[in-house]
């Protein structure tokens, strides 16, 4: 029977993982920037324009964590 090891961080080097973890950091940083501008942009339009689009001010954090996240 052969073993098969699927493990990839006890493979990694300290850089490797200090890279993986800059660049998992710079992701997160993306997607809040981008659901911060969501929600700055939206909230920024006036009620009626929100009303045009088919949007309620309460749908504006869940709007904006889709945009996002994609959740």
């Amino acid at each position: 029977m052969a073993y098969m090891n699927t493990s990839t961080a006890a493979s990694l080097g300290l850089m490797d993982r200090a890279a993986a973890v800059m660049k998992s950091i710079k992701e997160a940083m993306r997607r809040r920037r981008v659901y911060n501008q969501t929600v700055s942009e939206l909230r920024a339009l006036s009620t009626r324009d929100l009303t045009d689009l088919g949007i309620s001010r309460s749908m504006i954090t869940r709007i904006a964590l889709e945009a996002a996240y994609g959740k």
